[in-house]
């Protein structure tokens, strides 16, 4: 009997795993792999990776330079290394991220883009097998557009609203992750509200953004991210991408529930037509769309602390083990 976990794979949907831990990686078939610094931190912890975390130390000390250097190149190689080895287990794509505290810094991140792919060439990993993931501030999606143009495929991260959506797909941005769960939790908190999966706010952001994409021929791909429950993924059956926590994974493996694909090329054209916009060239109307939308405004800042809160944990573990 076909579990859900296969039928939402039969959809057409990618399903792509949401984790840091080699092991619940292998255990679900995902084709591709995202992380993010609060998934690294979590493995990194864990004993098991001790290794990486030594080996990344080494690096940075044989890097030489300034200790701050030293410890800046660890932690790149600590984000490359397990990388590397997530794409031993996965047979298409690994996401890694740029740290947070780049996201309003356009050439900032584009050189951080530049050293991690060198780093990931270094071990021997092409770049046509690396999503670069980047804040999806305005600073991001322009470092995005010209990092595309040269030949390095971004992941467009903590992306909450539709003027973002909008200009991701205008920069030619390889993919884009919107968080599914983290609008519901803002919605949820805002109006006291409880949502079905039907009416769930965040499953229609997405399924609007996919609408958007395909009615206007854009080859960006749509992935949903944050899931809290299986429901929302199954509302999202037969979107280009989903990244799924091993959680939500197992309870979808272990489920014999029909998953039908809800979205579509085809739905999507046969929908109700959205109108074209444009964002990529005005700064001040993308500023002032995120600004209208307080729910997308609120969660990209908080999401950027957030990560930037566990990338700096991160550095200080590295560090800690440096200066040792």
């Amino acid at each position: 009997m076909t579990n859900a976990l296969d039928a939402l794979k039969a959809t057409g949907t990618v399903v792509v795993s949401d984790s840091g831990d080699f092991g619940s990686i292998a255990e679900y078939k995902p084709q591709d792999a995202t992380t993010n610094p609060s998934l690294i931190l979590a493995a990194a912890k864990l004993p098991a990776y001790a290794k990486i975390i030594d080996g990344a130390v080494e690096a940075g000390k044989k890097h030489g330079g300034t200790v701050d250097e030293q410890i800046d190149y660890a932690v790149d190689s600590l984000l490359v290394e397990f990388g590397r080895q997530i794409l031993e287990i996965v047979p298409g794509r690994v996401s890694t991220e740029v740290d947070a505290k780049y996201s309003f810094d356009k050439e900032g991140t584009i050189k951080k883009a530049h050293e991690l792919h060198a780093l990931y060439a270094k071990a021997g990993v092409d770049k046509s097998r690396v999503l670069i993931k980047i804040a999806s501030t305005w600073e991001g999606i322009q470092a995005a557009a010209e990092l595309e143009k040269q030949g390095v495929n971004c992941n467009l991260t903590l992306l909450f609203g539709f003027a973002q959506a909008v200009a991701c797909a205008e920069a030619g941005v390889t993919l884009i992750s919107p968080f599914v769960g983290r609008i519901l939790d803002w919605y949820k908190k805002s109006t006291g509200q409880e949502y079905t999966a039907e009416t769930d706010p965040g499953v229609k952001s997405v399924a609007h953004i996919y609408n958007y994409y395909k009615q206007h021929g854009y080859k960006t791909i749509v992935m949903g991210a944050s899931f809290r429950n299986t429901g929302e993924i199954k509302q999202l059956a037969g979107v280009d991408y989903l990244t799924i926590a091993p959680k939500l994974l197992k309870e979808l493996q272990d489920s014999d529930a029909a998953v039908p694909a809800l979205l579509s090329v085809d739905k999507a054209k046969q929908a109700e037509p959205i109108p074209k916009a444009s964002y990529i060239n005005d700064e001040a109307k993308f500023r002032w769309a995120l600004f209208s939308e307080q729910m997308a405004f609120e969660k990209l800042y908080e999401g950027i602390r957030g990560f930037a809160k566990d990338g700096n944990t991160l550095r200080e573990l590295v560090a800690s083990k440096i200066k040792a």
